[in-house]
Formats: C-alpha cells, structure tokens, sequence
C-alpha cells in the first residue's frame, strides 16, 4: 500500500451527479483493475476521507481514475469544487474485487455507481487484448443516471463486450431500446444463457448484491467460488 500527495488533472461528467477524477498517477503507484483507494480532501473541519474505487484501467501510466456520486456530503461538496492542478492524497490499493487468471467467459452484474470497478476491470481487458467474453447487466433509474454509457455503447458496438442496461421504470414514448424492471434469476438466465460456464462479478449497493448473489447461489446453482462481490455501502 502506497500513500501520495498528488493533484487533480481532469474532471469529466459521467452521469447525472456522477463525475470522474483524473488524478496524477506518478512513478511508483501500482494498482489492480477493480481496486479501490482511501482519498483525502481538505474540508473545513480539516479533512475527510472516503474509500472510492479505481474506474480505470492501470495501463494508463499518467493518471488514475475515481469516480463519485455527487451529494450534499462535506465530501462531495469539496470534490465537486475541485479544479485541475487542486491536490489530493491518495492511499491504496486495497481489495479483491479483482480480475482472476484463466477466467476467458465473465459477467458483470451492476447498479448505479457501483459500476466504476466493473468499468475499470472491463477496460482494462479490452486494453490488454485478452479476448476475454465479456457481458454486463447494468441497472439504473433513468437514462441520465446512466455512468459511462457512451463507453460501454463504444465497446459493445466494437463487439468487445456485450450490454443489456436496465431501467427501473423505463421511458413511456418509445425511445428506450434496453429492459425496463430489474435484474432477475429468469433474465439472467435469457440474457446469459451460458451462465454456468462464467464467473460472476457483482457489485452495487449492498441489499442489491445480497439478492443478487443469491439468485445465482441458490436458484441458479452456482457455487460460491463462481461469485465475485463488492458492495457499496453508501454515497457520502
């Protein structure tokens, strides 16, 4: 684990209240697709930390990503009030929420912002060329909540990856070309036919992971070890 004083190079809006941090990667810091850091803002108080996971792929050698709802949180504030060259401190990586050797056929099942790993981890295959077979399953309440889209819209008209999105209720005029609900036992099995052959990642808030997982546990007999979870406890 590594800790660095560093500074912001890029922001980039991703969604509605979702924006991306581009931050100075510097010589020495390593980090694993799907990882997560501890980053620390000067707030009034003095200063605020939050565990915010990697949305980039580490084959970019001058920078990295975070990604972050944006709320009325001290936190928040301070970052939606960040510019390029303000500094931050970062420590990390931390967690397993990783790609594993051999895996060739994976699918990813997401929510709201719980999808900056995935983002990272999906990124970071493509970049690497290793052909891996890729589906994602990504929910949302409405099409502006929707982080990342033009990438996942990019790799899958690429046919890097394949993406079914989700909206909990979705638009009434006809514009919506995605499933509208959520994601389910019965719709996974349609949209991941060859289920049983992949290994699952999982990761949102934590009642969605929960539900998940045990969807493909108990009712589609997956084993455990076939499962990969992060959970998102909460947006401050």
């Amino acid at each position: 684990m590594t800790a660095i004083e560093t500074t912001i190079k890029e922001i980039i809006p991703r969604a509605r209240n979702v924006k991306s941090f581009r931050v100075a990667r510097g010589d020495g810091f390593e980090f694993a697709a799907g990882q997560f850091m501890r980053v620390t803002v000067p707030v009034a108080e003095g200063e605020q930390t939050r565990s915010l996971s990697f949305s980039s792929s580490p084959a970019h050698s001058d920078y990295f990503e975070f990604t972050k709802k944006i709320t009325d949180s001290g936190f928040s504030k301070k970052l939606d009030s960040l510019k390029a060259g303000d500094p931050v401190k970062i420590k990390g990586p931390m967690g397993r929420f990783t790609q594993r050797d051999g895996e060739n056929r994976v699918a990813f099942l997401s929510g709201g912002i719980g999808i900056t790993p995935i983002r990272g981890i999906c990124e970071d295959i493509i970049a690497a060329g290793r052909g891996v077979d890729m589906v994602l399953l990504y929910g949302n309440r409405a099409v502006d909540d929707i982080a990342f889209k033009e990438d996942f819209d990019a790799w899958e008209k690429k046919r890097e990856m394949r993406v079914v999105h989700f909206l909990e209720k979705a638009p009434g005029d006809g514009s919506w070309s995605g499933r509208a609900g959520y994601i389910t036992g019965a719709i996974i099995k349609e949209e991941v036919p060859d289920y049983m052959d992949r290994l699952f990642y999982i990761c949102g808030p934590t009642p969605m992971v929960e539900i998940l997982k045990k969807i493909l546990t108990e009712k589609l007999q997956l084993s455990d070890e076939r499962v990969v979870t992060e959970n998102f406890v909460g947006y401050k």
